[in-house]
């Protein structure tokens, strides 16, 4: 299961750089991610997709700030994840730019601060991984439902479901979305 959730990042070309140039290291870096913070590797690999960043890249952001490299790691977060990582703010930057490894396990440390924050509710801690806005957390769990109803044959049956557990979440949502989620399809 986990190695049909790599071939699917590789695909998508988010994992691009000499020390992901195989699937193994890719896999080994979701397992130990996903174990270090407890979260399923599939949301890893759907958030992987949703940001859409890739290694070596930083986003401008319309607030000013930049976001960092495959799981876009907003800079916000540097400083934090310099102190989890016991080094400077200039070596935790770059390993989040340059090194898809560092990246990964910075976002799940960072999904499972909001994990926590949320008190239990996943989907509300999967929209804080983004913002805490209300409007720009419910458009990104929208990209989110996007993302499961795309990767959803390559889920594991726990994950399969997601669709239904978010819709609820998602006010004014599209009617094709609640259609294409509906119990039975895809």
């Amino acid at each position: 299961m986990l190695s049909s959730l790599v071939a699917l990042l590789l695909a998508a070309g988010t994992a691009r750089a000499a020390d992901t140039s195989n699937g193994v290291a890719i896999q080994g870096c979701l397992e130990a991610a996903s174990r270090a913070y407890h979260v399923p590797p599939a949301i890893l690999v759907i958030l992987l997709n949703v940001e859409g960043g890739s290694l070596g890249a930083v986003s401008q952001n319309t607030n000013g700030t930049v976001d960092i490299g495959p799981m876009q790691v907003n800079q916000i977060w540097v400083p934090q994840v310099a102190a989890h990582w016991s080094t400077t703010k200039d070596r935790a930057y770059r390993a989040l730019r340059d090194n898809f490894c560092a990246n990964l396990e910075a976002g799940a440390w960072i999904l499972r601060q909001c994990l926590d924050e949320a008190h239990g509710d996943f989907w509300e801690g999967v929209g804080y991984y983004h913002s805490h806005d209300p409007g720009h957390k419910q458009a990104y769990l929208r990209s989110v439902l996007q993302q499961v109803l795309r990767l959803r044959p390559h889920l594991p049956a726990d994950l399969r479901s997601v669709a239904q557990q978010i819709i609820p979440l998602l006010p004014n949502r599209p009617a094709a979305l609640a259609t294409a989620a509906a119990p039975g399809q895809g």
